[in-house]
């Protein structure tokens, strides 16, 4: 065999061997690939990242709100409802969730100089809450309130709510009356000065007028007549009002 002959062999068994060696021998890939378990190994990881990218989108959903925007929305707020205060249909909510306050600003500094007439009370209050007026024996339906030193003072809104009256009547002096959520009527008499007129809506603690003198009582000096309505019925207004 001349040498061309034997290089031509060489190469052809060194082909033949690579080849046999190449298809003998598979890639560590195709390997890992023929593996029952590397499928399913696949599927979870892949299962755990999109449970794990929707559990972030989530996550960022539920975020609280920007403090600052919170604020500024809890700011108009405020002021949308303090000018919804200055309505009725407001005041009426609010005076819901009030109790009858004494209709002076201070109540320390006046005191019950006539009671009101209890038909059931004790007989000292029958004499104590009669009003005497052209020899005639009146009982009284409210108590009067008077400073000890004879001086005048401011009279308050004992609860929120409309005005519907204010009248000078020769007898009782100016007179204002207010009507309030549940039925609920105020009577303020033997007034001085007064601060408001019929249709103003009030709140509880506004000034009224000052306390004043009537014919009725005019032995009572500087007071102030207060009454109270429920349901169109008088009520005693010292078992509505708070202690002093």
């Amino acid at each position: 065999m001349n040498e061309q002959d034997k290089n031509k062999t060489n190469h052809d068994e060194s082909l033949k061997k690579s080849q046999g060696d190449s298809g003998a021998k598979p890639s560590s890939w195709s390997k890992m690939l023929s593996k029952r378990w590397v499928f399913p190994a696949v599927y979870t990881a892949a299962a755990a990242i999109i449970l794990t990218l929707v559990w972030v989108y989530q996550d960022a959903g539920q975020k609280p709100l920007d403090t600052a925007a919170t604020t500024q929305q809890v700011g108009a707020s405020t002021n949308e409802a303090g000018t919804a205060n200055s309505n009725p249909d407001a005041l009426e909510v609010l005076a819901s969730a009030e109790s009858l306050a004494w209709p002076v600003a201070n109540p320390g500094e006046v005191e019950v100089v006539k009671p009101y007439y209890d038909e059931n009370g004790t007989e000292d209050n029958h004499v104590a809450a009669m009003v005497q007026y052209n020899d005639k024996f009146i009982p009284n339906v409210g108590i009067d309130l008077a400073r000890e030193d004879n001086n005048t003072f401011d009279v308050k809104a004992a609860l929120s709510g409309e005005v519907t009256r204010v009248e000078d009547v020769a007898v009782l002096g100016k007179v204002i009356e207010i009507t309030h959520q549940g039925n609920m009527k105020t009577v303020y008499q033997s007034l001085g000065d007064t601060k408001v007129k019929k249709g103003d809506v009030v709140k509880q603690g506004d000034t009224l007028a000052t306390a004043g003198r009537s014919e009725l009582e005019k032995d009572l000096g500087n007071h102030v007549h207060f009454e109270v309505y429920k349901d169109g019925n008088v009520v005693n207004p010292s078992e509505l009002l708070p202690g002093r």
